[in-house]
């Protein structure tokens, strides 16, 4: 469970990260309210996650979901350009967050649990 909330929290750190490069500065309205309640829920989920995830790597697996879904949906909607090197590089971080749940086993981290 810790690790769904952790990846749900990426996903709203993508959010996030887009609404602000769209709130122009925080002068538009409607981004500046997704903004900040996107930026609410990620931080409420990862602190809940940390709890039960060892901070080092939960923090890298949010940063690095966010990163990268931020970085997807800006060459899907043509914001910027989509090139082999970021594909590359793209994966690569796709392959390393993967890696770090794969070593991180049940219970590695206090009060978790084999659930966790």
């Amino acid at each position: 469970m810790a690790w769904l909330i952790l990846i749900g929290s990426a996903v709203f750190e993508a959010v996030w990260a887009i609404a602000m490069g769209m709130s122009e500065g925080f002068t538009k309205v409607l981004p500046t309210i997704v903004f900040v309640s996107a930026l609410v829920i990620s931080m409420s989920g990862l602190g809940w996650a940390v709890k039960r995830i060892p901070l080092g790597t939960a923090y890298a697996v949010w940063t690095g979901v966010g990163a990268s879904l931020a970085v997807i949906y800006s060459m899907a909607s043509g914001m910027e350009p989509v090139t082999v090197g970021k594909v590359v590089f793209l994966t690569g971080i796709i392959l390393c967050i993967a890696g770090l749940k794969a070593v991180s086993g049940p219970g590695s981290s206090p009060g978790s649990s084999p659930s966790s």
